[in-house]
């Protein structure tokens, strides 16, 4: 009796119970009280539960009514996401967007960008990965993901496009204990050379033999944005960051601005673009999130 539930039933009972008697979900669905009552009655046969006690004046849900119609409810919702994602599908839209993101891109830009994409593109799954240097580049080139947000390993090979989104403005911080932090004016590379650089590394071979901003021969090395921001507010070295991430150290004091010689007092920018395979385009999804990306970057540029 089971396998004869159908998605009407379903949707009969979710009505009755939101509507609060038959009548109203009967105006509600267009449909005849009668059809209504016998609807859920013929349902709560193959369930072999009352879903409704009906000795009042209007039907109340048992505590059989009140677990099924969770169930009924996400029976419902997965119903309509197969339905928009089949229209998105039918329509050119892509089913699943993967995206790999650099680990300097505003996260604030990022999260707004995907709640606009997530009410834009219900039937559409999103897959996000941040990562750092040539993880991003290496998602793309391997067809890992569809597109990538790259920063700090620019590449340029006729396989990728890219298309500028913003630049990230990053400083150079150390803790305010740090003897860098006591140097007034510019740092001149000789003394940088003396102290630990902290570092982002790469999980990849592409940035082999490619060094950016490392101007220590001692340096450590980090593979997490997160731990190097915890290890410069700990005092264990010196090095650059996004601004945004630092922005409230720097007002609070937990982290000083350092001034490197040669370099602009207010630090450097660093462009961010996306990019995707030249010879696979992005579609609708893929195009409407880079424009978000690039409008809701556009406010966090520094």
């Amino acid at each position: 009796m089971l396998d004869g539930v159908s998605f009407d039933q379903l949707r009969v009972f979710i009505a009755a119970a939101e509507a609060g008697s038959f009548s109203a979900a009967g105006r509600k669905l267009r449909r005849a009280q009668s059809v209504i009552s016998q609807t859920v009655a013929n349902l709560e046969g193959q369930l072999g539960v009352a879903l409704f006690a009906r000795s009042g004046r209007y039907p109340v849900l048992t505590e059989a009514g009140r677990l099924l119609l969770a169930d009924a409810r996400a029976v419902s919702s997965g119903v309509d996401a197969l339905k928009a994602r089949a229209r998105g599908m039918a329509a050119g839209i892509e089913p699943e967007l993967s995206i790999a993101i650099d680990v300097m891109f505003p996260m604030a830009a990022l999260t707004r960008a995907a709640a606009a994409f997530g009410a834009q593109f219900p039937g559409t799954a999103l897959r996000l990965y941040v990562e750092v240097l040539g993880g991003v580049a290496k998602a793309v080139l391997d067809r890992q993901c569809q597109l990538g947000v790259v920063g700090t390993l620019p590449l340029s090979t006729d396989a990728l496009v890219a298309e500028r989104l913003l630049g990230v403005r990053i400083v150079f911080v150390a803790a305010p204990t740090h003897k860098l932090a006591q140097i007034e004016g510019p740092i001149p590379a000789a003394e940088l050379g003396k102290h630990v650089q902290l570092v982002l590394t790469d999980r990849t071979d592409l940035s082999a033999g490619r060094e950016f901003r490392v101007l220590s021969h001692r340096n450590w090395r980090l593979a997490d944005l997160g731990a190097k921001h915890a290890f410069l507010r700990a005092g264990l070295g010196w090095g650059g960051m996004p601004y945004a991430m630092v922005a409230r150290d720097l007002e609070e004091g937990t982290l000083k601005q350092i001034a490197l010689q040669d370099l602009p007092p207010e630090g450097e920018t660093m462009a961010m673009s996306a990019v995707y395979p030249a010879d696979t385009p992005p579609g609708p999804a893929g195009r409407w999130f880079i424009e978000q990306l690039r409008h809701f970057g556009a406010g966090s540029e520094e």
